[in-house]
């Protein structure tokens, strides 16, 4: 039978309005370069990490645990939620894209902030849900109440992002707390806490309490930022009630999360201290960006993250001072990419780093 070259593979309607996430340039580039793009630690794993998730490699002839039953069972034990309770996944991503799936459909409603982090929007259109986008405000923080206006009957997901990304502001406790009591029993709450180690605003295993008393609730967490362990991608989710992990499962493939991640990431959990000096390193480098970035003019906004957000000024252009600064081998994200054109979000890196970015800057300026 000739082939009909002509007749293209046809896919679903819902693939051509999914957008692709906006990864940062760079990734091919060879060289010295200060990459502040991604969010990323600029400290490398532990040694211990590093063996851990190598030893796992010998074993990659057998299928990795599909149940992650010691990487559960250390979580349970790091935060006092039921292992039952607990969903881990391939990365945040992996369990925000999969909530997507198991609780969204046309029909459904998905309500978040806007700008916020840059994967929410797939869900809304892989789904066919209306998704609604509430503008932050003038501090670039949740507008809960404007967020709770918009939940109605058809409301199957809510997310705040607490630290936001890309804004780098966060939201206390208390007025999360307030807002959680607020949402129907029949609304998914998702508290994406990709950064909350690095806010000072509370403890950040405060919010915790609140899966006690909303069995709605689910608090998104990663390995990837604090724990530097981007390019293994472990993600979990503490959950109010057992219904999340369960309806995941049912969702997702098999073997979600490879063995060599799961050795790293049970490692890295054990080393808290070593999360504390992270911490303590990343608000050294706040405050020498934000002190830099003053003198530069340019007013950030109040960073509880390991990143800062702030507009350039309408008289700048930001795609050229984007390029002009890769070209300095110093890589930064557009705010344009990011849901706002005419700012930057620049990740703390090391000291040295810091201090390069804002010399370049400078210079453009």
């Amino acid at each position: 039978m000739p082939h009909n070259k002509g007749v293209a593979i046809e896919f679903k309607a819902a693939v051509k309005q999914i957008p692709v996430y906006p990864a940062a340039a760079g990734y091919a580039q060879t060289g010295p370069l200060v990459r502040l793009a991604s969010n990323e630690s600029p400290y490398p794993p532990l040694p211990e990490v590093v063996a851990a998730a190598s030893a796992a490699l010998e074993g990659v002839n057998r299928y990795p645990d599909p149940a992650s039953v010691k990487l559960r069972a250390a979580l349970a034990g790091r935060y006092g939620v039921p292992a039952e309770r607990i969903a881990v996944g391939n990365g945040s991503c992996d369990i925000l894209l999969a909530t997507g799936e198991a609780l969204l459909e046309p029909g459904a409603e998905l309500v978040y902030a806007w700008p916020s982090f840059s994967v929410y929007p797939q869900l809304e259109a892989a789904s066919g849900a209306r998704g609604i986008r509430v503008a932050l405000d003038h501090d670039e923080c949740h507008d809960l109440d404007a967020m709770a206006r918009e939940i109605t009957v058809a409301t199957r997901l809510v997310i705040v992002c607490n630290p936001n990304n890309p804004t780098s502001t966060a939201i206390g406790l208390e007025a999360i707390a307030a807002f959680v009591a607020g949402v129907p029993a029949s609304v998914c709450v998702m508290i994406d806490e990709a950064y909350c180690e690095f806010s000072l605003l509370d403890d950040p295993d405060a919010s915790i309490d609140l899966l006690a008393r909303h069995p709605n609730l689910v608090l998104l967490r990663t390995f990837s930022k604090v724990y530097g362990l981007c390019g293994l991608r472990v993600g979990y989710a503490l959950c109010g009630s057992r219904d999340l992990p369960d309806a995941l499962t049912a969702v997702r493939q098999p073997f979600f999360l490879n063995a060599a991640a799961q050795a790293a990431a049970l490692e890295a959990l054990a080393h808290q201290d070593e999360v504390a000096r992270r911490v303590e390193r990343v608000a050294v480098a706040r405050v020498q960006m934000e002190e830099g970035l003053g003198e530069l003019g340019l007013a950030p906004a109040v960073s509880h993250a390991n990143f800062c957000w702030f507009a350039l000024g309408d008289e700048r252009d930001e795609a050229a001072i984007v390029d002009s600064l890769a070209r300095e081998g110093v890589l930064v994200r557009a705010g344009s990419a990011l849901g706002r054109e005419g700012a930057l979000r620049v990740t703390y890196g090391t000291p040295t780093e810091n201090a390069r970015f804002l010399e370049v800057l400078a210079k453009l300026l």
